[in-house]
């Protein structure tokens, strides 16, 4: 880990350094880019996505109407001409690299499309980031799940080794490795001088994911149909975390990149506190709770491809270098995910009541 942290004190999000920046967000059709790419338009960012379309009907891209607010691109991160001639017209200063294969199920149904979305992709932003003049900052968001994941009791540091036993996890320590590679063998010198790092976030939830096999979606879906919950591994523990969490840490992490490109370049974690890694009964019984109807949920018997128990962030590093913290407890991110599905469900305007959710966030972190 090659990175030279200093600590920055009382950092907050700064709207005057995104006002106005190009910034360039692989992945913004999916459940957390829609998110990113709303925040960067609040802050008032001149924003490019680049995605293939939405991965689910309906969708957070869709409902909340985030393209309204920026470029929206359709394609293929694994088309490196494309991507680079897409790079080339917007000429970001800045790329959030987010486009990804994201479920541990769907890599065991096509390893092959994950493995060349997760691995080439990630190659190909950095090809076409070394070709662009205009790039001072990428941030690979990848996932807590590129650890070897020995199921400990304690967090995992950023300097553990890679590892992953079903494919979408090992692509993600791939991932991680190809990032290293890069920024020591291209990036971060008088050539080429791009700030490069990456970001490794846990279980988030949110209001707007409508993602296969996975507990929080399944719950409304099950709502909405009037049928039982299945529930894979009710005792199965989670580092459940509020969409905006992780998100507020990549801005961090990206402004300090722009600001001290040499003491910020490296891996990071963005965690939940120890308080909200909670296993799945308990949230499903909390979401029944919260919205009111007794929630009818069963165990699914059959059988399933591995998926790890449990695993754990340190993320000491993010705490006292970037002054990132998390600051929703999941009690209060039940509640919030609640709110955006009544909402939706009520025909309100999700575009103006996601955003307001931002906002609350944003208040929140000033207090």
């Amino acid at each position: 880990m090659g990175g030279r942290q200093r600590s920055v004190e009382g950092m907050v999000i700064d709207p005057a350094l995104w006002r106005g920046r190009k910034v360039l967000v692989t992945g913004h059709t999916g459940f957390k880019g829609g998110w990113l790419c709303l925040w960067l338009q609040r802050l008032g960012a001149k924003v490019t996505g680049y995605a293939l379309e939405a991965p689910t009907k309906p969708n957070l891209f869709d409902v909340a109407r985030v393209a309204e607010g920026m470029q929206s691109i359709t394609a293929d991160i694994r088309d490196l001409d494309h991507l680079s001639n897409a790079v080339s017209q917007a000429a970001p200063e800045m790329v959030i690299h987010m486009a990804a294969q994201s479920l541990v199920r769907a890599s065991y149904d096509d390893p092959l499309r994950t493995y060349s979305t997760n691995l080439m992709g990630t190659v190909n932003v950095f090809e076409a980031v070394r070709n662009a003049k205009s790039v001072r900052v990428v941030l690979n968001v990848t996932s807590d799940k590129c650890y070897n994941n020995r199921e400990w009791i304690w967090g995992y540091r950023e300097d553990e080794p890679m590892g992953g036993a079903d494919p979408y996890s090992s692509s993600k320590g791939c991932s991680e490795l190809i990032t290293s590679a890069y920024r020591r063998s291209f990036f971060g010198h008088s050539s080429a001088p791009v700030a490069l790092a990456s970001a490794r976030a846990g279980n988030v939830i949110g209001g707007g994911d409508w993602a296969p096999d996975r507990l929080v979606p399944d719950f409304f879906r099950a709502i909405e149909a009037g049928r039982e919950l299945v529930i894979r591994n009710p005792d199965a523990v989670r580092p459940w975390q509020y969409v905006l969490e992780p998100l507020y840490g990549y801005l961090l992490l990206a402004q300090a990149l722009w600001s001290r490109p040499g003491d910020f370049a490296d891996a990071w974690n963005f965690g939940p506190s120890t308080e909200d890694e909670w296993p799945v009964r308990r949230v499903a019984e909390q979401l029944s709770q919260r919205w009111g109807t007794e929630a009818r949920w069963t165990v699914d018997k059959s059988v399933h491809p591995y998926e790890a128990h449990y695993l754990k962030l340190d993320c000491s590093k993010a705490r006292a270098h970037l002054g990132w913290k998390p600051s929703v407890a999941l009690e209060n991110a039940l509640e919030r995910i609640v709110a955006w599905f009544r909402g939706y469900m009520g025909g309100v305007d999700m575009r103006q009541l996601t955003i307001e959710q931002i906002a609350s966030y944003e208040g929140q972190l000033t207090i």
